[in-house]
């Protein structure tokens, strides 16, 4: 862990270094149930002006009723807020790569056979 750790500290010094301070700081976003159960959520992070969604997940019977737009529409608005101006993601084609597009996410990258008969798509958005 500390050869990692080291990596990661170099790395992240030198990007800082050729393209300014990160000001990283995370988002998360989530949907609960009454129980306070978490039903679905957003994690990603804010840097350089732009905001990085990581992960985006809502359980099968949440899905399909608009909750996974509001938390998108909720971390756009935290990153608006911190001063960013666009947004990107990646996602694979057996995922929902129409929900981004429903949303204003454009393609911009797309890696054929990753995992094999399916693709991994990137998107971007001018938020």
């Amino acid at each position: 862990m500390e050869a990692v750790a080291a990596i990661q500290r170099g790395l992240h010094a030198y990007n800082q270094e050729m393209g300014g301070p990160y000001d990283r700081e995370p988002v998360t976003v989530l949907a609960r149930d009454p129980a306070g159960e978490v039903r679905g959520g957003l994690l990603g992070l804010t840097y350089w002006n732009w905001l990085f969604i990581d992960w985006l997940w809502m359980a099968p019977d949440q899905r399909g009723q608009g909750l996974g737009g509001q938390l998108l529409e909720r971390a756009e608005a935290i990153a608006r807020a911190r001063g960013c101006t666009h947004a990107y993601t990646d996602t694979f084609s057996f995922q929902a790569p129409g929900f981004w597009t429903r949303h204003g996410y454009a393609e911009f990258g797309r890696l054929e056979g990753m995992p094999p008969g399916h693709a991994r798509i990137w998107f971007q958005k001018t938020l």
